[in-house]
């Protein structure tokens, strides 16, 4: 068994808060959830982060992105 980082327990615990069925998918909801919480922070595209004219600064939202990105990936592959 993968031990999960506090971060993706954290998340996958609240995820599970209210699972009754042991087949939920709260693990992959949440990965999804952290995936589209992401793409809102730091855009793939870079035309995307043009606001009033003047380019967002993406090197210090891009490592928001990864942590996100990277807990998204631990809640898919591992297991608990």
């Amino acid at each position: 068994m993968i031990e999960l980082s506090p971060a993706a327990r954290a998340v996958l615990d609240a995820a599970m808060q209210y699972e009754i069925n042991p087949e939920c998918y709260s693990r992959e909801i949440a990965a999804a959830a952290l995936k589209a919480a992401a793409d809102q922070v730091v855009p793939l595209s870079y035309e995307d982060l043009w606001t009033d004219g003047r380019m967002l600064q993406y090197e210090k939202r891009d490592p928001v992105r990864e942590k996100f990105l990277a807990i998204a990936a631990e809640l898919e592959g591992g297991n608990d």
